[in-house]
């Protein structure tokens, strides 16, 4: 199926042309029956004589209801675009001209209607002037022709021209992530909450979880059934009109503008940036507007970079993407204002001044679809995956500038950056602290997350360690190799070594420590070195007293006393006590009651 909007200046036969296309009343409404007006969206649809099958979402003319005009064509990829005979170009032709091209439709027709109202001479006029409005934009090429929906004039090559417009939209991919704007939301008794909207990208099935995104925030959702053009189906494809059947949702906790999302697959945004593509430039504009994207009208604040450049901030959040196209107008407006592009969904934080004025230049030179090393770049790394969900193509190799590590797209330069950064953090410990172990990794992350860029997550830390030709060592970031020297300490810790290799069980006391110089720190370095043991109560050994004591233990007569341990030992209780509690939590020895344990064999 395929999907068409109408445009057009009010009471120049857009209904009554869907009415004849499909055979199908447009005009939902009772009011709208009676005045002849459209007021809201109507939906119609048929089959073609080549089998294409079409969707219309017929729009309100009256420059009152452009809110309701924009909200039926902005998810359409084709327009069909009507100018009454008999009337010719009006204002409110311009007017959905303008939304047509702010949208970035390239796909449709000019439908001159009202054909047998009118003189050849009308006729003749009519086209020229549509031919001349149309001429600088996207809809330049699109062809005119003239019908009546009453004699049925020109009516075949209508539907031939007509197919083969539809046959030129581009093939949406069914396999992409789902973003449907809703256009409307009732309820049916027996089966609930129904909304319905246009598909233009994914597959919808039946039993789907989905995200809806609307003015109270995100829900999960359940797809509990689908309609198309009125018939139960178990999915659909774009380009389509569907009805989906909601679980867990009641009908009033839907509007118009909110969306049905594949989880976790689209950014749920308040601010991004934008460039101008149609209408008037940033500095013209007010501050406040109202944003136009899919079927969703929400007030925002704009912030002008430059006249093409903006960063605007939204009142409650939406489902944007890079490349994004959306409208400006103010708000109770009835006039197109401009129309803008959407270039960037994550934007960075301006602190300083002229912050602004550098983001303006960085725009200006930023791709349509978004430039990947770029985006990485800003962030020094990002995963693939992220790229692809703020709107960028997929590709299946890192751009250049980029390497692949680990998962992560990381950007060569700024990884160099943070390299070099975290190697002279780690020299300044190692030339300040010589018994320090290294910077340790809760220092190093603070340093890098301080960096512009800042690390993203603390998973990239290893990554960095490793450029910057470093290691890390229990939790200590390091220079490779770095010797076992304690500097000052080292004559002490010798001495005391040459010690307990003679007497392993005889640990020195306090005031023995404080004689040789050896506080706290010297033995903390020492026992990172790997040359100390230190047991609870301050006691300290050579690292190989644990297996030394158990030789002497085993040949205890089994089980034994704490007292025949330390005899055994030729120790004092300091020193018996927390070496005997060490090679319990080692599972060595095996505590039986309060005074008896025995060696586990």
């Amino acid at each position: 199926m395929y999907v068409v909007a109408t445009a057009g200046h009010v009471d120049h036969g857009k209904s009554t042309l869907v009415r004849a296309l499909t055979g199908m009343e447009p005009d939902r409404l009772a009011e709208e029956q009676r005045r002849g007006l459209t007021i809201d969206l109507g939906f119609a649809w048929t089959t073609l004589p080549s089998g294409r099958e079409v969707a219309f979402v017929d729009v309100p003319g009256h420059e009152r209801f452009l809110g309701n005009m924009l909200a039926g064509v902005g998810p359409a990829p084709a327009v069909c675009f009507v100018v009454a005979a008999d009337q010719g170009w009006q204002a409110q032709s311009s007017d959905h001209l303008d939304a047509v091209v702010a949208l970035g439709i390239t796909a449709g027709l000019v439908v001159i209607t009202r054909a047998d109202l009118a003189t050849a001479d009308q006729l003749a006029a009519t086209k020229t002037e549509i031919e001349s409005r149309l001429g600088r934009t996207p809809l330049s090429n699109a062809p005119v022709l003239a019908v009546s929906a009453v004699n049925r004039t020109g009516w075949e090559h209508l539907l031939n021209t007509l197919d083969q417009v539809l046959a030129q939209v581009p093939e949406p991919d069914p396999e992409a992530r789902v973003r449907l704007w809703i256009d409307r939301s009732f309820s049916i008794r027996g089966a609930g909450t129904v909304v319905t909207g246009t598909l233009t990208a994914g597959t919808l099935r039946r039993h789907d979880r989905l995200d809806l995104v609307g003015v109270d925030g995100r829900r999960p959702v359940r797809v509990r059934g689908l309609q198309s053009r009125n018939e139960s189906v178990p999915l659909v494809t774009p380009h389509a009109r569907a009805a989906v059947n909601l679980r867990e949702v009641p009908a009033e906790a839907v509007h118009r503008g909110d969306a049905l999302v594949s989880p976790d697959a689209w950014p749920i945004v308040i601010q991004f940036d934008v460039r101008r593509t149609t209408g008037a430039g940033f500095d013209d504009l007010p501050q406040q507007l109202m944003v136009h994207v899919g079927t969703a009208a929400v007030p925002a604040r704009v912030r002008p970079f430059d006249h093409e450049h903006a960063r605007l901030t939204l009142d409650r959040a939406l489902p944007l993407k890079v490349d994004d196209r959306l409208v400006l107008r103010t708000p109770g407006g009835h006039v197109v204002l401009a129309g803008v592009l959407v270039l960037d969904v994550d934007p960075p934080e301006l602190r300083r001044r002229g912050d602004g004025a550098r983001l303006a230049v960085d725009l200006a030179n930023r791709p349509v679809g978004g430039d990947p090393a770029t985006e990485v770049a800003r962030r020094g790394a990002m995963r693939p995956e992220q790229l692809w969900r703020f709107g960028l193509a997929r590709l299946t190799a890192p751009p250049e500038g980029v390497a692949e590590k680990d998962g992560w797209w990381v950007d060569r330069a700024v990884l160099g950056a943070w390299a070099a950064s975290l190697t002279r953090a780690v020299d300044r410990v190692h030339e300040s602290e010589p018994l320090s172990p290294g910077l340790s990794d809760g220092a190093a992350l603070d340093l890098l997350r301080h960096e512009d860029p800042p690390l993203p997550e603390a998973a990239l830390l290893a990554l960095v360690v490793s450029a910057a030709g470093l290691e890390s060592v229990r939790g200590a970031v390091r220079r490779p190799g770095r010797p076992n020297d304690l500097g000052a300490a080292e004559a002490a810790i010798v001495q005391l070594e040459q010690r307990l290799r003679e007497q392993p069980f005889a640990a020195p006391e306090a005031e023995e420590l404080t004689a040789l110089r050896l506080g706290p720190r010297e033995l903390a370095a020492a026992e990172r070195a790997g040359r100390l043991l230190r047991l609870d109560g301050a006691v300290v050994l050579l690292p190989q007293a644990p297996a030394l004591a158990m030789r002497t233990l085993a040949g205890l007569t089994q089980p034994f006393t704490t007292s025949e341990a330390r005899r055994a030992m030729n120790t004092t209780r300091r020193v018996a006590i927390p070496l005997l509690e060490l090679l319990d939590a080692r599972g060595w020895t095996r505590r039986l009651d309060g005074t008896l344990r025995t060696v586990v064999r």
